[in-house]
């Protein structure tokens, strides 16, 4: 089940809110459980076991280390959820690379190919981040040992962020758990911002990535150089509406419901070097990475040659993170590098240069790399920056086809929104006009709404790019 879907928004949310407001508080975190199960199951079905069992083992190991065995605790947590997240993500990507090793040797194998397929639970990666943070901060002592499970599997399991994100810390909602205050104010301004959030995904992200769909399914000998320009653009506008699109309506969900998540992206699209773009883009995975990876390693207080090691393996780890696929390897190394070059000096040389060329050097780099997050695979990869760099007219027949059906005055439209979304410029039209406008604000939000229902109701192509990390 998607946010996006009729299902969801004219059934399930209805229900779930007309529940939740007529239960008494203590009686909430019950619902958000077995509403977010089922949400989970929906999909999933019987894949809703492991959820459980995730659940159930980050708890009991939470409680083994409050009882003072405190390693045990901690490499049991580590082991099992690292062994999840293995066997469903990469069991089969391994032993694929293992088989093309052995061929190296002259030795013809097939063994991988009679490997049964893992299917990939939906959000295993966000879950499983989430207990592991659980864990560790229990171990390190910057959080108590839950000792509610309903409250506990309520924060695993909670429905708005559950199978995309943002990772939500345990100790960021301890107290919300526990106690929270719902009021309409807050149910006003999450609704707003889930509205919000809906039409970055159906008006915005949809648009986009049919676009960038249409021309990554050519082949690049038949794209010409303006064309795979025009679908990575796509894609790096697709990508980045579809996720903080759905951030934003897990921000607003858990807002109508007394939660307070931390935000996960904060216009990366403006940033002025890869450094500030990490800081600004899927902010919860960074900063994940930075407080359970980076700082263990020693961080930024060890020699030179260690920092960029641990930079190295953050990135390696950030790449892998995202899929069991060498392209999304060497995106992560790919940003590495970049953050690497920025770190020996580069940095102190971008900022003196005039703002507009910082942007432009990011956005180049980013998008170059957005080409290893969304083609099959590198060869591809590399055919299709090569041909960005590399005038070449292509199939006119293909590129008149894409054109005619998908260039449309609706995609130029939506490019120049993409735009002026991508940067603060909606949070200055909010405050100076909407904000001022209370009258006309309920119905630019009901208009808004609908317009997006009706593309619900009307578009077959809706996926979320994040379910499958």
């Amino acid at each position: 089940m998607v946010f996006s879907s009729p299902t969801f928004l004219l059934m399930f949310l209805p229900i779930f809110l007309i529940l939740y407001f007529l239960l008494k508080p203590k009686y909430r975190n019950i619902l958000i459980c077995v509403a977010s199960l089922y949400f989970y199951a929906f999909g999933e079905k019987y894949l809703v076991i492991l959820l459980l069992l995730s659940s159930m083992i980050n708890y009991y190991c939470g409680q083994i280390i409050e009882k003072g065995q405190r390693k045990k605790g901690l490499y049991l947590a580590i082991f099992f959820n690292f062994l999840t997240l293995g066997f469903f993500k990469y069991f089969n990507f391994s032993f694929d690379n293992l088989q093309s090793f052995i061929n190296l040797f002259g030795v013809n194998t097939n063994f991988a190919e009679a490997l049964p397929i893992i299917a990939l639970p939906i959000g295993i990666s966000f879950f499983t981040f989430q207990g592991m943070s659980y864990v560790i901060d229990v171990y390190r002592n910057d959080v108590k040992a839950s000792k509610n499970f309903t409250n506990f599997l309520a924060y695993i399991t909670m429905f708005p962020q559950l199978v995309a994100g943002p990772i939500v810390r345990y100790i960021d909602i301890e107290k919300q758990l526990n106690k929270r205050e719902v009021t309409v104010e807050n149910f006003a301004l999450g609704l707003e911002r889930f509205i919000v959030g809906l039409a970055k995904k159906m008006l915005v992200a949809n648009t986009f990535g049919l676009v960038a769909d249409m021309i990554f399914k050519n082949q690049v000998s038949d794209l010409s150089t303006l064309m795979v320009w025009t679908g990575i653009i796509a894609y790096s506008f697709q990508i980045y509406f579809d996720f903080s699109g759905y951030s934003c309506m897990a921000i607003g969900l858990g807002r109508m419901f007394g939660f307070t998540f931390l935000e996960n992206f904060n216009y990366p699209y403006i940033s002025k070097s890869i450094k500030e773009f990490w800081r600004r883009w899927h902010i919860s995975l960074s900063t994940w990475f930075r407080d359970y990876v980076y700082i263990p390693l020693g961080g930024s207080k060890v020699s030179n040659i260690k920092i960029y090691r641990n930079l190295l393996i953050v990135f390696f780890v950030t790449g892998l993170w995202h899929g069991a696929s060498w392209n999304f390897i060497v995106w992560g190394m790919y940003h590495g590098l970049f953050i690497l070059i920025e770190r020996l000096g580069f940095d102190k040389i971008l900022e003196k240069l005039w703002q507009p060329i910082q942007h432009v050097y990011t956005l180049l780099i980013v998008i170059i790399g957005w080409v290893f997050f969304r083609s099959e695979d590198l060869t591809y990869a590399m055919q299709y920056i090569e041909r960005m760099f590399c005038y070449h007219p292509g199939n006119m027949i293909v590129n008149d086809k894409l054109n005619y059906f998908y260039i449309t005055s609706e995609f130029y439209i939506t490019l120049i929104l993409g735009i002026a979304l991508s940067t603060p410029i909606y949070i200055y039209f909010y405050n100076h006009i909407i904000s001022k406008l209370q009258v006309l604000k309920p119905i630019v939000y009901l208009i808004l709404f609908l317009l997006t229902l009706v593309y619900v109701s009307a578009s077959s192509y809706n996926p979320f790019i994040y379910f499958k990390f």
